[in-house]
């Protein structure tokens, strides 16, 4: 069939006879998308849209290709080049692999690590499974050995696997806690971090540069029996739980411990990992919510798979937990690189931890029990604690009054993942990273997120409260206490347009008309902005911020003469604005309440001037 017909087809359906160089290039994309797709399922759709002359789907499908960031990629599965299929991983597989190749001369030698959580999307024949296979088949056809995970795993064994084996790179095919037909294509360097830039431009071109797919692309059966393929399922789950023992400071307590626990997996993969790590501490496991416990990329049972969105995710979980008589319920979101925490409360209620709390948590347990093995003060100069800076500043609090470094990076544990390699490799210790969005690092044999042992650590550090007749709630206050209250809010607005997106925070800019950012927000007077979308600080002599810019991405931060701070940032993987409020009060005894009241009523007035949810259209979280 002709694929002009295309052309035709957007011309006729469009007012005026829509735009003829829109028409040529949709022309062009279908005519390879047919060539070069083997995919019958995915072909069969294009095929379809193309015969009824549906401009607005295929426009969807083939205006954009996904473009390649320093996440990787994350789209809906389907056909065409904007969405996550066979052909679009093959062509990344193929720009990857050339890129590698000029980076390290010994690619053939090291190799890399692929492996993938449980999501699918029949319709389109897309699975995480599948899309590994073909990316180990791309990697193989070039003669690099590749070592492809035999089963589902967490996210967190991919970098882990990189820098056990040191590896040239790691693949993790997932969409973590997104919607359920979404997917996505996560890359770690050979340092064991993600990747950040320039690799995803360097990538980004060498994708461009290898569209038509090799002749052995789509030819899997090339991996059975292959010499270059390995299975490192079996050495790594078992090394990796050697080297989570390291990290158990109270066995004795918790062979003990009455304290019982609730684990959820939302529907993903950290069902056996989890029990697993929690054998490695010499607990008993936790009870397994069982309509959840099982991979299904249907996700039946909640409306979205993150445990971020806090109670909808854990209905299940507070029910299994009444009836079991369990006071801590830990969840992790579907590739299980997150960790979200519960606790029942003397009231009956259940406590939901945000991230900041819960970071609050790890890093005073962390501390404390490297303080407890480490009496020796001066091997403090080499001890860090990092944060990303939309994050609490607790961490830095509590490293002021014990003497020990925190740093803080910009969003994201591919920033805090590259900077604990860089400490690391000058000899200092990196003890504990953490960002708002539930992540946790507290093993720095992985240099990303892990829940899973993030989740035995929080049961051994509730355990061991146990045994001094204190809750996680409890052990929270008194950290406040004894460094001062940091009360925080997070939300976020959606919006689909990008426009609009940028007209509010270049309004923002532009605040008087006069080229100027606000002075006020309401009653609250602004001490100071940074913006590193343009690089602007005017808390620093030269008015130049620190941290890296970024002018692809919006993120402005505003100091209150009050002791506030709020950023306002857009998402890499999401159509939302976000912003992050905390307001931090000096060691003592400041009032929390007073202190909640104060930042409520900055965050409404943040709301109301400065997203201006009515004028742009904005959609808040609640609705």
């Amino acid at each position: 069939m002709k694929v002009a017909a295309v052309a035709a087809a957007a011309g006729a359906g469009a007012p005026g006879g829509g735009d003829a160089g829109m028409d040529s290039r949709l022309d062009q994309e279908t005519a390879r998308w047919l060539r070069w797709d083997k995919n019958p399922l995915t072909l069969a759709s294009v095929k379809q849209l193309i015969a009824a002359g549906n401009t607005e789907e295929l426009q969807k499908c083939f205006s954009a290709r996904m473009e390649f960031g320093t996440a990787g990629l994350r789209a809906a599965m389907g056909a065409g080049i904007s969405h996550m299929n066979d052909l679009t991983i093959i062509q990344t597989t193929q720009g990857f692999c050339r890129y590698l190749e000029k980076q390290f001369s010994d690619l053939k030698q090291r190799g890399v690590v692929i492996s993938f959580d449980a999501r699918a999307h029949p319709a389109s024949g897309g699975s995480s499974r599948r899309f590994a296979r073909l990316a180990a088949t791309t990697f193989i056809s070039q003669g690099i050995p590749v070592y492809l995970f035999s089963d589902i795993t967490p996210t967190p064994f991919v970098p882990y696997t990189v820098s056990h084996l040191k590896l040239c790179a790691g693949i993790m095919i997932t969409a973590s806690h997104n919607p359920k037909q979404d997917n996505g294509y996560k890359v770690y360097w050979d340092n064991g971090a993600q990747i950040i830039s320039p690799h995803d431009k360097g990538i980004s071109q060498a994708i461009e540069e290898n569209l038509e797919p090799w002749p052995q692309a789509w030819d899997d059966s090339v991996l059975n029996g292959n010499l270059l393929l390995h299975d490192p399922s079996a050495s790594i789950n078992k090394d990796y739980f050697e080297d989570l023992k390291k990290y158990c400071f109270h066995r004795a307590v918790n062979k003990e411990t009455k304290v019982k626990f609730v684990h959820t997996s939302v529907h993903g993969v950290g069902h056996s990992f989890v029990q697993s790590a929690f054998k490695a501490f010499d607990f008993v496991p936790p009870e397994a919510v069982p309509e959840q416990k099982d991979p299904d990329p249907e996700f039946p049972t909640v409306k979205y798979p993150n445990p971020e969105e806090g109670e909808g995710v854990l209905t299940l979980s507070f029910a299994l937990a009444d009836k079991t008589k369990a006071k801590i319920i830990l969840a992790n979101d579907p590739d299980a690189d997150r960790l979200a925490v519960a606790e029942k409360q003397d009231s009956g209620e259940w406590k939901v931890f945000s991230g900041n709390e819960l970071g609050a948590l790890l890093g005073w347990w962390l501390f404390t029990s490297w303080k407890e093995k480490n009496q020796d003060h001066s091997a403090l100069q080499n001890l860090y604690m990092l944060s990303s800076t939309v994050s609490s500043k607790i961490l830095r609090a509590i490293a002021l009054k014990e003497g020990f470094h925190f740093e803080e990076t910009l969003t994201g544990f591919k920033w805090m993942g590259n900077r604990a390699k860089q400490l690391i490799d000058q000899g200092k210790n990196v003890l504990f990273a953490f960002e708002e969005a539930i992540g946790y690092m507290c093993c720095p044999f992985v240099l990303d997120k892990d829940g899973v042992n993030a989740a035995v650590i929080t049961a051994e550090l509730t355990s061991f409260l146990a045994t001094k007749n204190l809750s996680l709630s409890q052990q929270l206050k008194a950290i406040y206490v004894e460094y001062g209250y940091h009360i925080t809010r997070a939300s976020y607005f959606i919006c689909h347009d990008q426009e609009t997106i940028k007209q509010l925070f270049e309004n923002l800019r532009n605040y008087d008309g006069k080229s100027n950012y606000p002075k006020t927000c309401g009653r609250f007077e602004i001490s100071h902005i940074r913006d590193l979308t343009t690089g602007y600080d005017d808390s620093q002599p030269d008015k130049k911020a620190i941290l890296p810019t970024s002018k692809s991405s919006q993120m402005i931060t505003f100091s209150f003469a009050n002791g506030g701070v709020a950023t306002m940032r857009t998402s890499g993987t999401e159509p939302k604005i976000k912003y992050y409020s905390e307001l931090c009060a000096p060691p003592g005894n400041s009032d929390p309440e007073q202190l909640k009241k104060e930042l409520d009523e900055l965050v409404s007035a943040i709301e109301e001037h400065f997203f201006q949810p009515q004028k742009y259209n904005l959609q808040s979280k609640g609705e």
